[in-house]
């Protein structure tokens, strides 16, 4: 495995939203935008399939992701630390 510059990485934090998958999890990553036309400032989700090696984000965690070289067709990301947990002990 090729080492990552952890510098010069993108990051974006965001709330699991599917972890149903092995090693993998779905990231909603929301982001607040002027309207070009009415000047209101609104809110856009995008959802980021991220890697996640040890399967240890659960649905409703809020995480933060870092980017990476390809995975795979759509994981281009990977989890970097897990900041809320959701679980219940």
């Amino acid at each position: 495995m090729a080492i990552d510059n952890q510098k010069n990485t993108r990051r974006t934090t965001g709330v699991v939203v599917s972890d149903s998958m092995e090693k993998s999890a779905t990231v909603a990553v929301q982001r607040r935008m002027k309207h070009p036309l009415y000047n209101k400032y609104i809110y856009k989700t995008t959802k980021i399939m991220i890697h996640d090696e040890e399967n240890a984000s659960k649905a409703g965690d809020k995480v933060t992701i870092r980017e990476s070289k390809p995975i795979s067709k759509k994981k281009a990301w990977v989890l970097d630390q897990i900041l809320e947990s959701k679980r219940a002990e």
